[in-house]
């Protein structure tokens, strides 16, 4: 069977890239999480299983029993909305919003409702449910073994009913992704030439520039040679897509196309598909093209950490937190959690909004709930958001009365310590008066006890009071005359460690 071999020369760079940040181990599970063939994706259910002898590379990806894997539009939506993360830059944040304009935009759909509203909240679901267990590298360069969904939770809004197309949609990343993106566990792509693309295309992108990328930094004076066997990019790239035994249909019908895209685009220079030298099975080679050495030059010398952005605070303030608070509602009042609530009405995602502008999110559980106890002791049946806004007003009085007696509170323990403090301190200076007159030469110390009994008077008789005066004025006079030899009440602080207080 003679290899199969197609090569293009010169091909011009790209134009300036749009970046993507790609975490590797997420770069990794999205290749077997997601089936680009969208018949077989709904009816694949089994766990798949990579890599299972290796234990820091094993990966393990569960999918959803009634779902199947993830199809092709889900793949369109998680590269979406891995783009959309990667605009916000640092901080590495774990929600990621959009609006319904944005996200048709970003996966190329022209209309919204019907069909085409309930394949995306099907596509939503498919990743959300879908299971993973693997690997992650940690601080100390060890592995441990995280199970997780990429998006554990998903918020919609929809206008009212469940029927009606989704308005905005904030999904949380996985604790683990955002953790190995903090310490910079992280592939950078071209998200521009990879919008050209179709899923099987940028699935094929992401991994080859990945082995392309760890080849090139070792031997940067040549361009490397990859090679796959065909079966393992099938089931570790692409979800499991059927597998051919003939050169030609590969070419033709499967990867072929996409792999023509990629050369002609740039980022190959060329690909072959040849029998494996033990004759079981094909192999395929890859070479890199310029549009790879561009993009590896752009994002690897130094230049590729991610900006500080500020699309993320907007996003929050007016997608993402106002959608939780909805759903915090609505989790307080019929006591389901969020997964179970498929959706969140436009109105209350207005009144949340509202809210935010009284109450802090932070602080926005303990208004739900205080509102929602105030409505049950008259037995209002709360049906909406909005009908926890003429709590409000309540809750805001009692909060600052709260607040108040939380400052007097704090006044009064502040105050009693530092009257502790002044009593303890005045107790060693009396006794550190004592040590130091007990140490003065005999004429010191008579002239000190003159100085005392003027102050207290002659003695006359046995009087408690006057020799309890007389040993304090001694001890005072003492630490006058000898400043320098007991420590005033800040060194006395600060030999133990406390700050002077204001």
């Amino acid at each position: 069977m003679a290899a199969k071999q197609t090569t293009t020369i010169g091909q011009a760079a790209p134009a300036p890239a749009e970046k993507i940040y790609m975490e590797n181990t997420l770069l990794r599970v999205s290749g077997a999480l997601f089936c680009h063939d969208a018949k077989r994706a709904s009816t694949r259910t089994k766990e798949i299983a990579l890599n299972h002898n290796v234990k820091e590379k094993a990966v393990f990806i569960r999918p959803d029993p009634a779902l199947g894997q993830p199809g092709p539009l889900a793949h369109k939506i998680f590269v979406a909305l891995i783009k959309k993360h990667s605009n916000y830059g640092r901080p590495i944040q774990s929600d990621i919003s959009f609006s319904r304009r944005e996200l048709m935009r970003l996966i190329g759909y022209k209309q919204w409702g019907g069909i085409y509203n309930q394949r995306l909240t099907r596509a939503l679901q498919e990743i959300q449910f879908s299971h993973v267990r693997t690997n992650f590298k940690t601080a100390d360069g060890k592995y441990a073994e995280q199970t997780f969904s990429i998006f554990p939770e998903v918020y919609l809004e929809r206008r009212e009913k469940d029927s009606d197309p989704v308005e905005r949609c904030t999904v949380t990343l996985a604790r683990p992704i955002v953790a190995s993106l903090n310490d910079e566990h992280f592939t950078c792509l071209n998200h521009t030439l990879m919008a050209e693309l179709g899923t099987i295309g940028q699935a094929l992108y992401m991994r080859l520039f990945f082995h392309f990328a760890n080849l090139y930094m070792d031997n940067p004076r040549n361009r490397p040679t990859f090679k796959k066997r065909y079966e393992d990019i099938n089931t570790e790239w692409l979800g499991g897509l059927t597998v051919h035994t003939q050169p030609s249909v590969i070419e033709r019908d499967q990867l072929g196309p996409h792999l023509r895209k990629l050369r002609e685009i740039g980022f190959l220079a060329s690909y072959g598909i040849a029998p494996a030298a033990d004759g079981n099975g094909l192999i395929l080679t890859f070479r890199p093209g310029l549009a790879f050495i561009t993009d590896y030059e752009r994002f690897y010398r130094g230049r590729y950490q991610a900006e500080m952005q500020f699309e993320f605070q907007s996003d929050q303030y007016e997608t993402a937190e106002p959608l939780k608070v909805a759903y915090m509602f609505l989790e307080k009042r019929t006591g389901q959690p969020t997964t179970a609530i498929p959706y969140v009405p436009s109105k209350d995602v207005e009144t949340a909004k509202f809210l935010l502008t009284k109450v802090p999110f932070e602080e926005i559980s303990r208004f739900l709930s205080y509102a929602l106890a105030e409505a049950d002791k008259t037995k209002f049946d709360v049906k909406s958001l909005g009908g926890l806004k003429q709590y409000l007003a309540g809750y805001l009085e009692r909060r600052e009365r709260r607040t108040t007696d939380t400052k007097a509170a704090q006044r009064a323990a502040a105050e009693k310590q530092a009257q502790a403090g002044r009593i303890e301190y005045s107790t060693y200076r009396r006794r550190a008066a004592d040590k130091l007159f007990a140490s003065l030469p005999l004429d010191e110390q008579q002239a000190i006890l003159a100085l005392a009994q003027t102050e207290v008077g002659e003695e006359k008789g046995n009087n408690p009071i006057r020799s309890h005066l007389a040993d304090m004025a001694r001890a005072r006079i003492t630490a006058e005359r000898h400043p320098d030899q007991i420590q005033t009440f800040e060194q006395w602080r600060e030999a133990r460690g406390e700050s002077t207080p204001v």
